[in-house]
């Protein structure tokens, strides 16, 4: 028996660090390739399908919308209103314009984001959605509550 003919793939081994990291991929996708499907210790990597009554993944690479972005919102809005949210806090609401505007002040928001609370209408607002709204910031459609 010749040299070759004892190694998998047919070709003599090399030394080179390379080529060993080619031959031992090639040798741990082997039943993938010549199996058509994922072997037993890769088993975890393969997609799951939806289980009956789930939703199905439905957003497609190149659609306006993102992922992460809920309808009725640009990814824009989404950002702004992040920006928003970050130099107010959770623990505030609700809260009127003044309140707002002198927390988001505390906590270090620019410019653009204090005058953007400044020019809210007077009112109280429950939460960061109501904020965004009265913005003009493209908020959630169907959401509860909002």
């Amino acid at each position: 028996m010749g040299r070759n003919s004892q190694h998998p793939t047919g070709s003599q081994p090399s030394h080179d660090p390379g080529t060993a990291a080619d031959e031992a991929a090639a040798h741990e996708t082997q039943g993938l390739v010549q199996g058509g499907h994922s072997s037993r210790a890769e088993e975890w990597r393969d997609p799951q399908a939806s289980a009956e009554g789930e939703p199905r993944a439905s957003w497609t690479p190149g659609t306006p919308e993102q992922p992460g972005t809920p309808a009725g919102m640009t990814n824009e809005d989404v950002e702004r209103r992040s920006e928003i949210a970050r130099f107010l806090g959770k623990d505030l609401w609700p809260a009127d314009r003044d309140t707002l505007v002198s927390t988001a002040r505390g906590n270090g928001a620019p410019d653009d984001v204090v005058g953007a609370l400044s020019s809210l209408p007077d009112g109280t607002y429950e939460n960061v959605q109501d904020v965004a709204r009265a913005l003009g910031i493209g908020t959630e459609e169907g959401r509860v509550g909002g």
